[in-house]
């Protein structure tokens, strides 16, 4: 915290009488401090301004006369997330996606996943795992009771999924609160290492989610349940730049060559799936996905086809099919999703497929109708 910061907070002891301010570090430390805290514009992700200052046409960002201007990289990071959203197109237009996504009052990848769940019938599920992303995980781990806290947590995991493990804390708190006295479920939540105050607050951000579903944005959850795929179908279009393919016993290689492991608190640590997204990844001493689940290379093919790099070679005719074919190599951000797909080769150009049909089929008499 600034100092400034420190000062207001000293201000809370004397409030309404003289008070004493225990500082729990050192006069250096204090001094050696920014006088006041950076604005909240300069130290965030800038990609929810700039969606609504692009549905409100305020021109371009760069020249917003701003009390604080961010900086470029700020707001090219900003354009960024949108490109990868779908929200903007390659002229950093506003798609129709993106103005979906302007009448969210979320951060954008949030937003995005709600909107793709509403196409894979799971708003019910997809809504609980998005409100559960926006706070602080309500699992307790206190330092002396370690191993009694994984032994209760490990009720809520799921086989492939931390979001899973998610729906499985909310929906378990749900089915306790519809028998159990505000006392009891305290008493649940601490014996069983979950924040109570955090599970409220949950609650409270769910609430808020649903309304805005039904209300503003007239979309319908459905009653049935949602399966393991359609759920992680939907979280994926918002989680893109945080895929990840196993290269090695434990480290991933994620999008634009960044290499990861699983969080050792992760569900899916021990699992170690080919394949994963992760809701963030988080830097201390290495880089860490923490809330990870399997999935399919296809499922990201689907859902990024406008990032996915296409790039074709080995052009040949096949007897047996009676068709000219090529391979397929699909890639994104650096890392190959399908290596060597046979397509049809008059799908990608006409004119060569023609004559590889003429040179093999006919000359070569390769060819049996």
């Amino acid at each position: 915290i600034s100092q400034a910061s420190a000062n207001q907070r000293a201000g809370r002891c004397g409030r309404v009488a003289e008070g004493i301010c225990i500082r729990l570090y050192s006069e250096e430390d204090y001094l050696a401090r920014p006088e006041f805290t950076e604005p909240e514009i300069l130290r965030t992700n800038l990609a929810s301004v700039v969606l609504q200052m692009s549905s409100l046409k305020l021109g371009d960002i760069e020249d917003f006369p701003f009390v604080e201007p961010p900086e470029r990289k700020m707001i090219r990071d900003g354009i960024k997330v949108l490109h990868e959203l779908n929200a903007l197109d390659s002229n950093e237009k506003l798609t129709k996606l993106g103005r979906q996504l302007s009448r969210f009052p979320i951060d954008p990848k949030l937003a995005r996943m709600l909107l793709a769940a509403d196409q894979q019938h799971c708003l019910t599920e997809v809504a609980i795992i998005v409100s559960g992303l926006s706070i602080q995980d309500p699992r307790e781990k206190p330092a002396d009771k370690m191993q009694q806290a994984d032994a209760k947590h490990a009720a809520f995991k799921a086989e492939h999924s931390d979001f899973l493990s998610l729906l499985n804390i909310w929906n378990t708190f749900e089915e306790q609160k519809k028998h159990l006295s505000n006392n009891k479920l305290r008493k649940y939540c601490r014996d069983h290492f979950l924040s109570y105050i955090r599970m409220r607050e949950w609650h409270d951000v769910h609430n808020q989610i649903m309304h805005l579903i039904k209300g503003e944005m007239k979309l319908k959850p459905k009653m049935v349940e949602a399966g393991y795929e359609e759920i992680h179908r939907a979280l994926l279009p918002g989680l893109l730049s945080n895929i990840g393919f196993r290269h090695e016993q434990y480290e991933y290689l994620g999008a634009r060559n960044l290499k990861f492991f699983i969080f050792p608190g992760s569900g899916q640590h021990k699992a170690r799936p080919k394949w994963l997204m992760a809701a963030e990844q988080v830097e201390t001493s290495k880089v860490y996905a923490r809330n990870v689940a399997k999935i399919e290379p296809e499922w990201i093919e689907q859902c990024a086809g406008h990032l996915v790099k296409r790039n074709y070679y080995d052009p040949h005719w096949e007897k047996k099919a009676a068709r000219s074919a090529v391979y397929e190599r699909t890639t994104l951000y650096g890392l190959t999703l399908q290596a060597k797909r046979k397509v049809p080769f008059e799908r990608i150009d006409p004119k060569a497929a023609r004559e590889i049909f003429i040179r093999y089929a006919l000359v070569n008499h390769d060819y049996h109708s």
